[in-house]
């Protein structure tokens, strides 16, 4: 038996409404979301916000003083391109499936996301493979005992959700 008109009409108006509410809970917790990471010679830590904007830079220690601006400058742009691209991840991982869930029948543009034209170059899977600007300049980076090596763009924390667990 087929179901009547009405039937569908509720059906898909509670999926809109429950869309609706999935939305503004991602949008709350990407607002309060942030991401930090470091850079691959661990003198630079950034942190930045669930939009990707650049909330805190911290230099880990004195090295930046006798280093050269081209260095330092590499350092600080592979930790902002780290750590917001682990955020733009996060961002996917969050809403891609609550906007594939729109209803059918929906407007194109509603229904899934070209997350690559959101987020250009951010999502390249080979964006941790590629060379980093800073890497020419290893040998010239003194190592301190005390840190581990780190992983190119590792990131210090993950994303982190807001403090209410939300």
């Amino acid at each position: 038996m087929s179901d009547s008109l009405e039937d569908r009409v509720a059906r898909t108006t509670a999926e809109v409404e429950q869309l609706e509410k999935d939305m503004v809970a991602a949008q709350a917790q990407l607002q309060s979301a942030s991401h930090t990471a470091v850079s691959s010679d661990r003198l630079v830590k950034i942190t930045v916000n669930g939009k990707g904007e650049l909330t805190a830079v911290e230099f880990l220690d004195g090295k930046y003083k006798t280093m050269a601006a081209a260095q330092l400058s590499a350092s600080v742009m592979e930790a902002i391109t780290a750590a917001r691209a682990a955020m733009a991840r996060a961002t996917v991982e969050m809403l891609d499936p609550i906007t594939r869930r729109a209803p059918v029948g929906s407007p194109r543009q509603v229904r899934g996301v070209d997350w690559s034209q959101v987020f250009g170059s951010l999502l390249d899977d080979d964006l941790e493979q590629q060379p980093r600007r800073s890497s020419r300049f290893r040998d010239e980076i003194h190592e301190d005992d005390e840190m581990p090596a780190a992983t190119p763009g590792e990131a210090v924390g993950d994303w982190q959700k807001p403090k209410d667990g939300g």
